[in-house]
């Protein structure tokens, strides 16, 4: 059988307006899986780049797989286009044409200083300064067309257009090759990420706790979970489909437990880091024992609490609790794999005592 031939091409999209990619919103998949969480920008950026543009300032490219050229199996919603690079330039623009951000109050209109534009948004300014409006409408984003048949080669470029951008190591793993950052997605989407843990996720923090709660089933213990060690894993689960399969159903059970264990936005799960302890400690309870484990775990942090008091009043006298002064020392490392046996140890001594 031949061999497919790998494509690969980036050109210039013909000048096209904001106008018209608005009236072509509907038909850009926002979400393909490489793409980073939106909504990062503050109303405040999003301001400013509307400023820019209505300014005349050069914006950078933005890179759209363009499927209505080569329609591939990677357009997954049958869509025309999928954005590659610049998600939060066009949600900026999309919320400034429907109303959800307005020009900042210090904006200044370099052709007419003396106009009073800030705050408006672009409804006041198509009713009362129409000639601005239509510098918006008519601004030429830079858009560049990726055609491909390679999912491959898209994620290589979005790493490489953002490799000078502060992206998250779960960011850059999300858009790595292989089936790990795909079940890490479909992980992120269960009910205990999305309404259980109470840290933050904007950044890819839940694809990052999925991935090292992954690692942990496909290793049958703890692991180190730091950054070289998730990018490795992902290239060795795509060696071991299969056994990656098998981890990810036995995470996808673990974590219904854990719903059966913590509450909705949990302040016990307000740490990412803590986590992956938590649910190795977990996994080696009986389900008998599992409505036990939220009392237990309140009262170890609050008798965590008030022995870091009791130290920093007293000093290390035999009042104070060692084993929690060490749990404290080794929360400072949360991705050492000696941190995590030994945190997982302590709970489990300590759950023993607690249970009697």
């Amino acid at each position: 059988m031949a061999r497919a031939i790998t494509r690969f091409k980036v050109s210039s999209f013909d000048p096209k307006t904001l106008s018209w990619w608005r009236a072509r919103k509907n038909k850009i998949d926002m979400d393909p899986p490489y793409q980073r969480r939106g909504h990062l920008w503050s109303d405040a950026d999003k301001a400013y780049l509307i400023d820019s543009i209505i300014n005349g300032f050069d914006v950078p490219k933005v890179y759209v797989a363009d499927f209505t050229i080569l329609n591939t199996d990677l357009n997954r919603k049958r869509l025309p286009y999928a954005i590659i690079d610049g998600k939060q330039r066009f949600e900026a623009i999309f919320d400034f044409f429907e109303g959800r951000v307005v020009l900042n109050e210090d904006f200044i209109f370099l052709e007419n200083p003396s106009l009073k534009l800030g705050g408006l948004g672009y409804y006041d300014l198509t009713q009362k300064h129409g000639e601005i409006a239509e510098l918006f409408d008519t601004y030429n984003l830079s858009v560049m067309s990726v055609t491909t048949n390679s999912k491959t080669l898209i994620n290589e470029l979005f790493i490489r257009l953002n490799r000078s951008k502060p992206l998250t190591g779960a960011e850059i793993r999300n858009a790595m090759a292989g089936p790990a950052p795909e079940v890490t997605r479909q992980m992120a989407k269960h009910q205990f990420f999305t309404d259980y843990v109470a840290f933050q996720v904007q950044r890819g923090q839940d694809l990052n706790a999925a991935m090292k709660l992954l690692l942990f089933e496909f290793a049958g213990k703890p692991q180190e979970t730091k950054k070289s060690t998730l990018d490795a894993f992902v290239k060795a689960a795509a060696k071991q489909r299969s056994k990656l399969e098998v981890s990810a159903r036995r995470a996808y059970v673990a974590l219904d437990d854990l719903t059966n264990v913590f509450l909705p936005r949990d302040r016990l799960l307000a740490s990412s880091g803590l986590l992956p302890v938590y649910y190795w400690f977990i996994q080696s309870l009986k389900s008998r024992q599992y409505p036990l484990v939220r009392d237990f775990l309140v009262q170890f942090e609050e008798a965590r609490r008030a022995n870091r008091q009791k130290a920093e009043l007293d000093g290390l006298t035999r009042a104070v609790d060692r084993k929690l002064l060490e749990y404290d020392q080794l929360n400072r490392n949360t991705n050492d794999l000696t941190s995590h046996i030994r945190r997982i140890e302590i709970l489990q001594e300590r759950f023993a005592r607690f249970k009697h």
